[in-house]
């Protein structure tokens, strides 16, 4: 079992593993109006169809930074619409509709080997697509988690429950994993913001 760790702290991912090339990054949600059975909200995922206008389209990406936590190319934003980065070493799921994976929605994966030494961060947020236009904010999600997987072995390192409200927010800075004394370690985050989609989001890392 893993570490159920709280906003604001922190743990060693390869100190301590010694070995640990890669990892797998789960992150979940569940639609308040619409509790999770099986596939859970997946149907209305990426498709803009499924459960009809109300359905909630949640996007998760993963955001490559460099030292001085800037978004230097847009082959280091890895999401539905770039499923990996420019160097291969993080790769995006892509559309899930089945709920497998003991309750992802969205799995991001790194090769934490093949990261470039110009990647100090990554940084994993989750968006509601066109949120404006359909009126949707993160009041209408509940159970929100992000989880670290050791993907070889199915072990879950530590997992991150946002508790917390974010009603009136309509993106979500989940975590990040960096390198800290050649380690890599990983931070709950869980940051509401009012970005109101993934270009905005990203602005802040430009």
């Amino acid at each position: 079992m893993g570490i159920n760790l709280q906003k604001g702290q922190k743990i060693d991912l390869t100190k301590g593993n010694p070995g640990l090339t890669k990892i797998m990054v789960g992150l979940g949600w569940d639609e308040v109006s619409k509790p999770k059975s099986g596939g859970g909200i997946l149907g209305g995922l990426f498709g803009g169809g499924g459960g009809g206008g109300s359905a909630i389209d949640c996007d998760a990406s993963a955001i490559l930074l460099d030292g001085q936590g800037k978004l230097t190319s847009k082959d280091r934003l890895v999401y539905f619409g770039n499923l990996q980065s420019g160097d291969k070493s993080v790769k995006h799921s892509g559309d899930n509709l089945t709920g497998a994976g003991d309750g992802d929605d969205e799995q991001i994966h790194v090769e934490l080997s093949s990261v470039p030494g110009s990647v100090d961060k990554i940084v994993f947020v989750v968006n509601i697509y066109d949120c404006i236009k359909r009126k949707q904010d993160f009041g209408l999600i509940a159970n929100a988690f992000i989880r670290v997987v050791n993907p070889v072995n199915g072990q879950e390192f530590c997992r991150y429950n946002l508790t917390e409200s974010y009603a009136g927010k309509t993106s979500l800075v989940v975590a990040e994993v960096y390198r800290h004394n050649n380690e890599w370690k990983f931070a709950a985050i869980g940051e509401g913001t009012n970005d109101a989609s993934l270009s905005e989001l990203i602005r802040r890392y430009q």
